[in-house]
């Protein structure tokens, strides 16, 4: 069976629980080495949070529990990577001539 190695999600949640305790209950999760969750926007009742997930897991359906139960939506899946092992991500030539003309 092809294992998940990296998630990255894109949540928006309410302020508690607080992001320590979210990552706590989300390396508890089976197959799950790590987690790294940062928050970038914060307003009155919520927060939007980058949540990053490293390990050997099937699916995303725990992981999307979790978070449904603290109160949190996922907005999006920025990034996914699968496979035997972790294929970092490669600049484009597009990206590269973007930066340039910038």
């Amino acid at each position: 069976m092809i294992e998940l190695r990296k998630l990255v999600l894109d949540v928006l949640k309410p302020h508690e629980p607080g992001i320590p305790d979210l990552a706590k209950r989300l390396a508890e999760l089976n197959g799950v080495d790590g987690v790294n969750i940062s928050i970038y926007e914060m307003d009155k009742e919520v927060e939007t949070v980058k949540v990053t997930i490293e390990g050997r897991f099937p699916d995303t359906d725990e992981i999307k529990q979790i978070i449904s139960e603290v109160g949190g939506t996922i907005h999006s899946i920025d990034e996914v990577v699968a496979g035997r092992r972790v294929v970092e991500e490669e600049e484009t030539l597009h990206e590269r001539q973007s930066q340039s003309e910038g």
